[in-house]
């Protein structure tokens, strides 16, 4: 039998809608500490939807209207001090964060956010150095701790938006469309960033991405959605199972 402690996430005939519209429709699946799960699909398909309430999104006009899922042993449901803890143990990067930055928060404080909002009395010399280690980390200057969003490349931004969803050490990272505005290089470095906390701490992974080379880079099993529906599920890009009529999403 696996444990609760084995398990980042565990949906069971989950349905979601947004606005009052049903776009994630039964969808049943695990991921295991450690493992990776890439979503596909085409746009319109529900994957940031899904994205979105897994994370604990504000969103309000997204909500759980049928099955069940479980974070982290914690029901998707929950609001309060239970929302919070799975936040703290979930990285979320949405679609476009880099562009959503705050404005008036320098790189610095746009990082050490989520660590100062759950321990104010945080030792601000270590959170210095936290910060520094991640800029370095995602091939960023350290100068740009002082700098603010609208002052970097979208490929930085992203980036910034990258170090805050993993500066509290999360058990599950859940990003969407990651490596967006990532040239090549610099693109590795974020790979690489995820690969190392899910070799050296367990983290679990859920990207939502068409992208075939990152999956098989990720080494994922493979979930593709289609209007809402899982169409087709495997390991690695050429083991997904397809359900009569689907068709294989192309790369993005």
């Amino acid at each position: 039998m696996t444990r609760a402690a084995d398990v980042a996430l565990r949906a069971e005939d989950l349905s979601i809608a947004r606005a009052g519209l049903r776009v994630v429709d039964g969808l049943s699946v695990t991921v295991r500490a450690g493992g990776a799960l890439a979503v596909m699909g085409a746009t319109g398909s529900g994957k940031s939807s899904l994205a979105a309430v897994l994370a604990g999104d504000d969103d309000p006009t997204v909500q759980v209207v049928g099955g069940r899922a479980e974070m982290h042993g914690i029901d998707v449901r929950r609001r309060g001090r239970q929302l919070r803890i799975r936040r703290y143990l979930t990285g979320y990067l949405p679609q476009g964060a880099g562009a959503a930055l705050p404005a008036r928060m320098t790189v610095s404080e746009v990082i050490s956010e989520p660590i100062v909002s759950r321990d104010r009395r945080v030792n601000q010399r270590a959170l210095a150095l936290r910060v520094a280690g991640l800029l370095d980390e995602l091939q960023l200057p350290i100068g740009a701790a002082a700098k603010y969003p609208y002052e970097l490349s979208s490929g930085m931004r992203q980036r910034v938006a990258l170090a805050r969803a993993l500066v509290l050490d999360p058990r599950l990272f859940i990003g969407d469309e990651p490596y967006g505005y990532l040239d090549v290089d610099v693109r590795r470095a974020a790979r690489d960033a995820l690969l190392r906390r899910r070799a050296d701490a367990g983290m679990a992974l859920v990207l939502v991405t068409n992208d075939t080379a990152a999956i098989d880079e990720l080494d994922a099993d493979v979930l593709v959605l289609r209007d809402g529906h899982t169409v087709g599920y495997g390991h690695g890009t050429d083991g997904v199972l397809w359900t009569p009529g689907s068709e294989v999403p192309r790369s993005s």
